[in-house]
């Protein structure tokens, strides 16, 4: 397993009561049931539902989590819906 950084922006932030953590995965979904398992509440899930994710600045788009590896280094970054412009 690959030990990787997630990075909450915004209301991602505010819900993880965190910056950033470190997990280790193999893929992006990996990562992701990770952090839900952590913070489990029903606020955090939301927010994580309705963010985009970048792996390495890259945008995930539609992929499936479940394909996007992650190696060791990575970082995620979990960016909610902005208001403005």
């Amino acid at each position: 397993m690959a030990k990787c950084t997630v990075r909450y922006w915004a209301a991602a932030k505010d819900a993880a009561g965190t910056g950033e953590e470190t997990v280790e995965a193999n893929t992006l979904q990996e990562a992701l049931d990770t952090v839900r398992h952590l913070r489990g509440d029903d606020r955090f899930r939301r927010v994580l539902g309705i963010s985009s994710l970048l792996v390495d600045e890259k945008p995930v788009g539609s992929r499936s989590h479940g394909e996007v590896v992650v190696a060791e280094g990575s970082v995620i970054e979990v960016l909610p819906p902005f208001a403005g412009g």
